[in-house]
């Protein structure tokens, strides 16, 4: 059963994450809670999911605010299924990317305006909330059958802005503050989070095996690409127009060659060849032409790094069977990685996509950042908590039925009949019915289904 799937994986997730028993049965509940309750994810719906509404409902939130507990160690059974499905020899590919969430509180002491990635192109708006580093390990189910690709995260970390000082501020609090920007931005704030994962398979026993991650534009930098970790590549999307050139000839006291070109200068040139390979994406396999530029140099980015240039053609495709066919835009992707074959970097990049999907779940179905927390402990921990339940309910469905949508799980609805795999709410419905079929009693005291509904909008 998914109920005794995922009860198994919360023991085992939160006997690493807390000490004490009564915080770790406290915290396993509250992770039921949060995945079954119906409308907003609050804390308070939480507690009334887990029938301790008529209780004193302050140590559910000291969970969160007092309690002693790392959110990266909930993450770890993850990790521990990702090395015994796969061989050593395929990296690990990991995507990166940020995303924001929406608050209103005044009292969110690390919550900042910023830009709005809905706003349209033509005008760009704002918006006030929080903002984090998410990190996605990608499982290649396609090597198992039919399937696509999935993420699974395991790392969900807060990465505010660094305030900047008022008009009254002294010099030295301004000196301090361009000191703090430079130290504290979001790319460093990845490259900590790159290597605590790269030391946390370092743990597991994966020291051979390569990790490769793969981030947009917002990471492809020089802090990022200038920086070499052992064992730790990267491949990124860059701009068409970057500034980029060959190393200068031997026997000077010059690095880079005088002559720069861009990766639109690479994709017209008809001098260089198109390449084929076979990638997954979208659901089944297909053909795309690339073109391979290697030992490029670029000034502004990587530095004296050699990088590796792949420039990805326009893909086809069409809204319906008889539609006009349509072209994506061309890709240019800049890579550290300067062994590995082709594919397996295309690859890497293609699937990214899927840390899009876990945003949109995590938002949409689980409901992260619904609660009303403000506490300086709280505001990180709490989304993180529910993105570790989200990434275990994700695990728990493959351990249990497989990366395929079995007749296990309620029947699709006649307009989502091609659906191949299970859903965050897929997974969430059967949960919620076999919860009330036969309740967990192992460590919940009542029936968590009878308060579902009772308190679906309190």
């Amino acid at each position: 059963m998914l109920s005794e799937q995922m009860t198994s994986l919360l023991q085992e997730s939160c006997a690493g994450a807390f000490v004490q028993e009564r915080s770790r049965i406290r915290a396993m509940e509250l992770s039921l809670g949060t995945l079954c309750a119906l409308g907003r994810r609050t804390l308070s719906r939480s507690i009334c999911a887990v029938g301790r509404q008529h209780q004193d409902w302050s140590a559910d939130y000291k969970i969160f605010s007092r309690s002693r507990w790392e959110p990266d160690v909930l993450f770890t059974p993850v990790l521990k299924e990702y090395c015994v499905r796969y061989p050593i020899d395929q990296p690990v590919c990991i995507a990166f990317d940020d995303t924001k969430i929406a608050k209103s509180g005044r009292k969110i002491k690390s919550a900042f305006w910023q830009r709005d990635p809905l706003s349209p192109p033509f005008h760009v708006n704002f918006m006030y909330g929080l903002r984090f580093m998410h990190a996605s390990l990608i499982f290649p189910h396609y090597r198992d059958g039919d399937f696509s690709a999935r993420g699974y995260p395991v790392r969900f970390v807060e990465c505010p802005a660094v305030k900047k000082p008022g008009k009254k501020a002294t010099d030295e609090q301004r000196l301090a503050y361009k000191k703090a920007i430079k130290t504290q931005n979001l790319s460093q704030q990845g490259l900590t989070i790159i290597g605590g994962l790269r030391d946390n398979l370092d743990r597991l026993g994966e020291t051979r095996r390569k990790m490769m991650i793969a981030v947009d534009g917002s990471l492809c930098n020089r802090t990022i690409l200038s920086q070499p970790r052992e064992r730790v590549e990267i491949v990124g999307r860059c701009r068409k127009d970057a500034r980029l050139c060959f190393p200068a000839p031997k026997g000077g006291r010059r690095i880079y060659g005088k002559e720069r070109f861009s990766p639109e200068a690479v994709r017209q040139n008809d001098s260089i060849p198109w390449h084929m390979c076979r990638i997954h994406f979208g659901g089944s396999w297909r053909d795309i032409r690339y073109k391979e530029v290697n030992s490029v140099l670029w000034q502004r980015g990587g530095g004296r790094r050699p990088l590796r240039l792949l420039v990805v053609a326009p893909q086809p495709y069409k809204t319906s069977v008889n539609a006009k066919r349509n072209y994506r835009d061309p890709a240019y992707l800049l890579s550290t990685d300067t062994d590995s074959n082709e594919q397996t970097l295309l690859q890497c990049y293609f699937d990214r996509w899927q840390i899009e999907v876990n945003h949109r779940e995590q938002k949409d179905t689980v409901g992260i950042g619904n609660a009303q927390v403000w506490s300086e402990k709280s505001v990180p921990r709490q989304p993180a908590f529910a993105a570790a339940s989200y990434s275990l309910l994700l695990l728990a469905g493959l351990k249990e039925f497989g990366p395929g949508r079995t007749h296990d799980f309620v029947p699709l609805p006649k307009w989502r009949k091609r659906a191949t795999r299970p859903s965050a709410l897929d997974l969430i419905t059967l949960l919620r019915k076999e919860i009330n079929e036969a309740p967990i009693t192992d460590f919940l005291k009542c029936n968590i289904a009878k308060n579902i509904m009772a308190y679906a909008y309190t």
